[in-house]
C-alpha cells in the first residue's frame, strides 16, 4: 500500500493525494464533494416564488418585524424598510459611517429574540478605523452595534463590539448574528485575507465570538484566561463564514464559510475548538498553488461537509414550518457563485444527502424562514427578496 500511494502522490498533486489518503482510512465517510442526487420529497413543481421586495441595491440580509414588515440591509450602507411589500424609498437614518469596499459594508441585521419587550436590534457592519484603534491606517474590521427603531431612526445606539487589528484589505468581514437560549450572541468574522491569523489567538480575524447581549465578555469564554488571547473568541481556524445559524431542535451551532479554489465547509461550531485554516483545507489557492498538503491534522475538527467546486455559500437557515414537512429539520443554504438554493438532509450532526433547488435563482445573500413559516431569500444581483411557499 505504502508502494502505490506513493505513486500516486508523484502523479497527483499533494492534496488529491491527503484526499485519497484520509478516504482509505475512512475519515472522509460524511462528506460529499461528488454531485448533488436528487431524493424524494418536495420538488420545485410543487412550490411558487413570489418577489416580496424589489429596488434594493447589493441587499445583504433582512430580518421580520412584528406585522409583517422588513427591515433589510444594503451593503453600501443604507438600511432600508420594506412595508406591505413596498420598499420606502427613505432610508432608515442613525446608521453609523460603514467602510463600504470590496465586501465591506453593511452586513447582517437580527432582531432580540425579546425584541417585543425590549426592542433592540442587532447589525454587523464594516467599521472604519477610529482613532486610537490598532491596525492599519484607512483599515476596517466588523463591528457590532445594538439600536431601536423610532420614528424611521436608529436611537439609543449602542456600540458592543469591534473586531481587532484594523485592516486593508477589502475581503472577509463575515458578520453573521446569531443568539442562543442562554443570553448570548455570536458573531462571526472573516480573517480579512491574511490567512496565518486565523491561528492567532491574540486577534480576531477568522474567528467566531461570543458576547453577552450587551456586549461583556461572558468569564467562560474558552481563551479568557489563556495570556496573550482575545477573551471574546469562541472558536477559531475560520476563513469567511458566511452562514451562521442555530438550530432550534438542538442548540448547536452549524457555520458555512468560502474556502480558496474548492473547500467551502459546512461546520459545528464549538467551544474553544480550532477548524484547520489555513492549516488544513480541501480547496488550493487562487494560483492553483497549494496552501496545505493536509486535508487533516490532529487537533484539528474536521467539516460536516465541503463543496468542491465551491458554491461560495451565503445565508442558511434550519426548516421547521408545517408548510415543508419534507424538509423538517433539514438545511436550506444559498449560493452566490451558481445562484441557487442547496436543500441539505440533516439527521443529528450529519448531512445524509444534498439536492439543488430552484437553479438560476440568483446571487443568494441571505436565506430565512419568515413568521409566516415561508422560505425569505435576499438576492444580490437582482436587488430583490423573494418569497418560497408550497403551491395551493
Amino acid at each position: 500500500m505504502k508502494k502505490n500511494f506513493l505513486s500516486l502522490k508523484k502523479n497527483v498533486p499533494l492534496m488529491l493525494g491527503s484526499m485519497l489518503l484520509l478516504a482509505s482510512l475512512g475519515l472522509m465517510s460524511n462528506n460529499f464533494s461528488h454531485p448533488e442526487e436528487k431524493k424524494a420529497g418536495i420538488s420545485e413543481a410543487d412550490l411558487k416564488v413570489d418577489t416580496v421586495a424589489k429596488g434594493l441595491t447589493m441587499p445583504w440580509a433582512t430580518a421580520f418585524l412584528p406585522g409583517g414588515d422588513l427591515l433589510v440591509t444594503e451593503r453600501g450602507g443604507k438600511l432600508r424598510l420594506v412595508k406591505n411589500g413596498v420598499l420606502d424609498p427613505t432610508p432608515i437614518s442613525g446608521v453609523p459611517e460603514v467602510y463600504y469596499k470590496g465586501q465591506g459594508g453593511l452586513l447582517d441585521v437580527a432582531l432580540h429574540p425579546d425584541y417585543s419587550k425590549n426592542g433592540w436590534i442587532y447589525i454587523s457592519y464594516s467599521s472604519p478605523k477610529q482613532a486610537g484603534e490598532e491596525g492599519d491606517d484607512n483599515g476596517a474590521n466588523t463591528a457590532l452595534i445594538r439600536a431601536k427603531l423610532k420614528d424611521h431612526a436608529l436611537v439609543e445606539i449602542q456600540h458592543l463590539f469591534k473586531a481587532i487589528p484594523n485592516v486593508k484589505a477589502n475581503v472577509h468581514f463575515g458578520g453573521r448574528i446569531v443568539f442562543d437560549k442562554k443570553g448570548y450572541v455570536f458573531l462571526s468574522l472573516g480573517e480579512r485575507g491574511q490567512k496565518e491569523n486565523a491561528q492567532n489567538l491574540s486577534k480576531d480575524q477568522g474567528k467566531v465570538v461570543r458576547l453577552h447581549e450587551d456586549g461583556k465578555i461572558p468569564t467562560d469564554n474558552p481563551f479568557v484566561k489563556t495570556e496573550g488571547a482575545r477573551p471574546e473568541i469562541w472558536s477559531y481556524g475560520h476563513r469567511n463564514p458566511q452562514g451562521m445559524v442555530i438550530n432550534p431542535t438542538t442548540g448547536v451551532i452549524w457555520e458555512h464559510e468560502h474556502g480558496p479554489q474548492g473547500g467551502d465547509e459546512l461546520n459545528i461550531v464549538e467551544k474553544g475548538k480550532n477548524y484547520g485554516w489555513p492549516l488544513i483545507t480541501f480547496g488550493i489557492d487562487y494560483d492553483n498553488s497549494i496552501i496545505s498538503k493536509d486535508t487533516a491534522r490532529a487537533g484539528l475538527e474536521q467539516p460536516v461537509i465541503y463543496w468542491r467546486p465551491s458554491i461560495a455559500p451565503c445565508g442558511m437557515t434550519f426548516v421547521t414550518s408545517p408548510k415543508f414537512k419534507d424538509w423538517n429539520g433539514d438545511l436550506l443554504v444559498g449560493s452566490l457563485k451558481f445562484a441557487y438554493l442547496q436543500h441539505l438532509k440533516v439527521k443529528g450532526n450529519k448531512v445524509l444527502s444534498r439536492e439543488i433547488i430552484f437553479e438560476k435563482l440568483g446571487r443568494v445573500r441571505d436565506v430565512r424562514q419568515g413568521p409566516d413559516g415561508n422560505i425569505y431569500v435576499v438576492l444580490e444581483n437582482s436587488g430583490k427578496i423573494v418569497r418560497i411557499s408550497p403551491k395551493a
